[in-house]
């Protein structure tokens, strides 16, 4: 590759030519950060245990890059011909790796492999770009210049999509599209090669050709993602979906099976309008029939407003706090006509403030108190969801109750995941509760269960249980739960208790939760 003559003329060009590669680095920086997170969500979703997935793809990406990094050393001659068909492959490789996944999912339980393939794939071809790239530069500047300008726009690259993921790609194209503008990142970059530099091109009317065919290809791609991904996750779930939103948060699925409905977040049963309130009754009268003043609540999670609904049965609710971090599962609920058949309108109640926002955070930032506070929040299957399971957060909840108020959470499942369910009652007894827990059969969730509590020196835990069993629940409307019905939820068969001398509580520094839920056994469920 010959030196241009130094003249100001040269020197403009020479600029002019680093500078468009050096925005080829930027550009290609950007699609690398934005594909390895993109990747690793489609792991989380299709996979589940978002932390291992996460931590899985990424390090082979890492990986993958190392042995691209090291095979660009076999590369002498013809570098920007070889640079423009890595980014021709980038291209073809983003576009069509969450449909590929998706697809694959439908025929193939081991399709974890196909998506830790394509993330080798996809890394050993972004390693190869900026050997190249700083090779290529070698002819426009000094070996300091070149080697820490190459690098600097790489990671401004890494930082603008990084940035692009959380904000707009994911909450506004989900993952659906977002790999397929990624690979057109890698279109455009090429682009840029075959527009500026094709005198220093060996083949560049074979390139253009390639180039042509895969933008037709692409355009293609945006036109049958949503159906080829629509197909995936229909097999995924054994009813008609009838509405699926990627958020900035999770994903939201509801399926329908002749005249009931499902929620799934993440592929995780949320409620069913078969037996919803197996779970939703449960969940909230025991605490509400428990306490003598209702006059302010606060519900952490509970999106759907089904336990909202159970909650403004009682007349004498004056206000109801409802925190759900989601905006769109919210939105769903106060708009979306199936939700308001089902939720009765519950968020649209006058007496009901909906904020958008973290609970723990909420928990720790509010001054209010309540008369009772009503978690239902997912499972503890991450870090920050184990957070809210913690010592920590049940003390600040202890903190936001009125001097004869209680609480309520939702517990996984004693069934499944004994030890988990255990933690958390060990968790609220060292936060300063007196506890019960119970249990309920939910045909569409399995057995299922919750632990109540109020404070030690407000109630002891046998007078606990006894004014449990004594509920009526008769002036309260009910499709499931009576007085036999909570006295045969406070029971548990043998074995269960026996286990709770070796369970430790659960801190924000320990999350011992988390080694619990996913000893459950999880796979029967």
């Amino acid at each position: 590759m010959s030196t241009p003559a130094i003249d100001n003329s040269g020197k403009s060009k020479l600029r002019r030519l680093s500078f468009i590669l050096k925005i080829c680095v930027f550009a290609t920086g950007c699609a690398a950060m934005v594909t390895e997170y993109t990747l690793a969500t489609l792991a989380s979703y299709l996979l589940g245990d978002s932390i291992r997935q996460w931590t899985i793809v990424i390090s082979l990406m890492l990986f993958s890059m190392g042995l691209g990094s090291r095979y660009s050393r076999k590369f002498e001659a013809q570098l920007l011909d070889r640079f423009v068909l890595i980014e021709f492959g980038l291209s073809f490789l983003c576009t069509f790796s969450a449909m590929f996944c998706f697809w694959i999912s439908a025929y193939t339980m081991n399709f974890g492999l196909v998506i830790y393939a394509v993330a080798c794939m996809i890394g050993f071809l972004t390693g190869l770009e900026i050997p190249l790239i700083t090779r290529i530069n070698q002819s426009f500047e000094s070996l300091r210049e070149n080697i820490s300008s190459v690098m600097e726009f790489d990671y401004y690259g890494g930082l603008l999509g990084g940035a692009l993921f959380a904000f707009v790609l994911l909450p506004f194209l989900g993952l659906t599209y977002t790999p397929v503008l990624i690979g057109s990142f890698n279109l455009l970059v090429a682009s840029l090669i075959l527009w500026y530099f094709p005198d220093r091109l060996t083949r560049p009317r074979i390139l253009n050709a390639q180039f042509v065919a895969l933008f037709l290809v692409s355009v293609l791609a945006f036109a049958v993602a949503k159906p080829i991904i629509l197909y995936g996750e229909q097999h995924k779930y054994k009813d008609k979906i009838i509405y699926q939103e990627q958020t900035r948060y999770q994903k939201i699925v509801v399926t329908q099976w002749k005249d009931d409905y499902w929620l799934f977040i993440n592929g995780s049963t949320q409620f069913s309008t078969y037996d919803e309130e197996r779970y939703h009754e449960p969940l909230v009268h025991p605490l509400m029939g428990l306490i003598k003043e209702r006059k302010d609540i606060l519900l952490l999670g509970g999106g759907d407003g089904l336990a909202a609904r159970e909650i403004l049965k009682y007349p004498d609710i004056e206000n109801l706090t409802l925190v759900d971090l989601d905006p769109a599962m919210t939105r769903l609920a106060r708009q979306d006509k199936i939700f308001l058949g089902i939720n009765q309108g519950s968020l649209n109640d006058p007496r009901v403030r909906v904020v958008n926002q973290d609970a723990y955070q909420f928990i720790k930032n509010s001054g209010d108190l309540y008369d009772a506070v009503i978690i239902d929040l997912p499972d503890p299957k991450s870090v920050s969801l184990s957070l809210l399971y913690s010592l920590g957060f049940y003390k600040m909840v202890e903190k936001h109750l009125k001097p004869f108020g209680a609480m309520v959470t939702q517990s996984t499942s004693p069934l499944y995941s004994p030890e988990a369910f255990l933690c958390i009652k060990k968790t609220m007894e060292a936060a300063g509760f007196s506890t019960v827990p119970y249990q309920n059969s939910v045909p569409s969730m399995g057995q299922w269960g919750w632990v109540i509590g109020v404070r030690h020196e407000a109630m002891p835990a046998q007078r606990l249980k006894q004014e449990l069993l004594m509920l009526g629940f008769a002036d309260i409307e009910t499709r499931f739960l009576n007085r036999d019905a909570m006295i045969s939820m406070a029971h548990f068969g043998k074995g269960l208790f026996e286990k709770e001398a070796s369970i430790e509580p659960n801190t924000q520094f320990d999350h011992n939760i988390l080694k619990y839920y996913r000893q459950g056994n999880w796979d029967v469920y």
